[in-house]
């Protein structure tokens, strides 16, 4: 059977689970692009089977262009502030695109971008925006009138020993940006905009207290979706309780959420908070509507944790994240997915999702 030829852009810790799991299947071709050298170092050294490594300038957009051509797949697992790029590349060569950006202005880039386009476009493929889109809109759908969709998702340390009661576990950039960007909500049947940080909630799975508070881009295009479909839809972070009230003091009472002051508060972030692969996602939706003339609930709560996956330890939101983009890569190559034009999340099965290799670890 002929290799589906793919390319990573980005081989930091999401990348690096992304070949993990790629590479040992046999089923593609993997080229890896990446503008550190050390990064590139690592890749080779660490022994992924059927992998070429290629170190560019990912922000020159000629570049990106010419790594792009004769590939199938193109994977983005750069920060958001990359994706216009590296979308029009896969455009221009013909390439399917993915991406794992939570950022809600570079998705609009992206859907503009699928408009003719021969390929498919599938956006914000992780864990938020991505699986818990998936689970939210199949739960939706068993209602015969819905109420309210609330959706909730944390990546935690298993043992939380600083004030923030957190670990970095992925991207800063991404991190700040959801801290900081205004959230998108349905409230009241009317599609708007609510405050990061705001509406802070308070409750206990498995006897163990957390917090939920709004951050930006978690619900992707679920609000389209189901617009005109539900009274109330939102998203919120979840955390140990005490977070929100010290990010709150860094983003709003130090004013480093200010835009030209985000750099300091991802120096401070990444000299303070140390990387830990030792903790859980947590993942939580509730769907409240009208079946069979009863107002009903109906929930559905996992927790994952790291694991060795092919001999190499992986954090819970590397695990997740990584699976989540490369099961709706699988999905499109045995054509469980539209080929072409503007993909959407939620258009995704729950149980073709859970069937696949790589979404067996949300299903474990």
């Amino acid at each position: 059977m002929k290799k589906t030829k793919l390319i990573l852009l980005g081989a930091g810790k999401i990348g690096d689970a992304i070949l993990n799991l790629l590479s040992h299947t046999g089923d593609y071709e993997l080229t890896v692009a990446d503008r550190d050298p050390k990064r590139m170092e690592y890749v080779q050294q660490a022994g992924f089977p059927n992998v070429r490594c290629v170190q560019a300038d990912l922000a020159d957009a000629n570049a990106v262009a010419e790594l792009i051509s004769g590939h199938d797949v193109t994977l983005s697992a750069c920060p958001y502030f990359l994706t216009p790029i590296i979308a029009a590349a896969a455009k221009k060569a013909k390439s399917h695109y993915f991406d794992l950006t939570e950022d809600v202005e570079s998705t609009r880039v992206v859907k503009q971008l699928a408009v003719g386009a021969e390929t498919a476009f599938v956006p914000q493929c992780g864990l938020a925006p991505g699986f818990i889109s998936i689970v939210a809109n199949d739960v939706a759908k068993r209602f015969d009138k819905l109420r309210d969709v609330n959706m909730r998702v944390g990546a935690l340390p298993t043992f939380p020993s600083n004030a923030l009661k957190y670990n970095l576990t992925w991207s800063t950039d991404g991190l700040i940006n959801e801290y900081c960007n205004p959230c998108e909500a349905i409230v009241d049947g009317k599609l708007r905009e609510t405050a990061p940080l705001e509406e802070v909630e308070h409750f206990s799975l498995d006897g163990i207290d957390y917090e939920a508070f709004n951050t930006s881009g978690g619900l992707g295009t679920l609000c389209e979706s189901l617009e005109g479909k539900v009274q109330n839809l939102n998203y919120k972070t979840v955390r140990y309780p005490g977070h929100r009230d010290i990010i709150k003091m860094l983003v709003r009472d130090l004013q480093l959420g200010q835009l030209d002051r985000r750099p300091i508060l991802k120096e401070v972030m990444e000299t303070a908070i140390p990387i830990t692969k030792q903790d859980v996602v947590l993942v939580f939706v509730t769907v409240t509507g009208m079946r069979e003339g009863r107002l009903e609930q109906e929930s559905y709560a996992k927790k994952i944790y790291s694991q060795k996956v092919n001999g190499q330890l992986l954090s819970a939101i590397q695990l997740t994240t990584a699976s989540g983009i490369c099961t709706m890569v699988d999905l499109l190559v045995q054509g469980k997915l539209p080929n072409n034009g503007f993909v959407r999340q939620e258009q995704t099965k729950l149980d073709d999702f859970l069937a696949n290799r790589f979404g067996q670890y949300y299903a474990a």
